[in-house]
């Protein structure tokens, strides 16, 4: 089964805190693809990904021109570049995670619908047999495994 991590966000919203996970992924080879809710929120998420950081560069694609790329940012349940990591962002539906190593799920902390989305998810993946974690940001941004 898939490793299901849920990263509530309380210090930094998901345009600062996706870069280095996606980062992580990286220094691991995997390949990752980003589905969000709708094609606003991708569009948003692909100019935070180019402007992130001066000295580093996260090589991803947007929409339907990614299939090759290590990062794809999608609202599609699809997995053109063989990613090992799926990150699911703004309360995204998950796919079928068979293939996949690991699952991120990332909401906001200060938004109740996005909370009640996230637990609903947890309960689902759980009962579905997946190894699920919750991971929460500490006072300084750092993620601390709290379940």
């Amino acid at each position: 089964m898939t490793e299901v991590l849920f990263y509530h966000l309380t210090r930094q919203p998901l345009e600062k805190a996706l870069p280095a996970l996606l980062e992580k992924c990286l220094e691991r080879s995997w390949k990752v693809v980003v589905q969000a809710s709708g094609p606003e929120r991708v569009s948003a998420l692909d100019d935070a990904l180019w402007t992130y950081s001066d000295e580093s560069f996260l090589p991803h694609a947007a929409g339907t021109d990614g299939a090759s790329e290590t990062i794809w940012l999608t609202t599609s349940d699809q997995n053109p570049n063989g990613a090992a990591v799926r990150v699911l962002v703004d309360g995204a539906e998950p796919p079928d995670l068979a293939g996949y190593q690991r699952a991120l799920v990332m909401f906001d902390g200060h938004d109740q619908e996005a909370l009640d989305a996230a637990r609903a998810q947890w309960k689902t993946l759980k009962a579905a047999g997946h190894q699920v974690t919750y991971w929460k940001q500490s006072d300084d941004g750092r993620w601390k495994r709290e379940a």
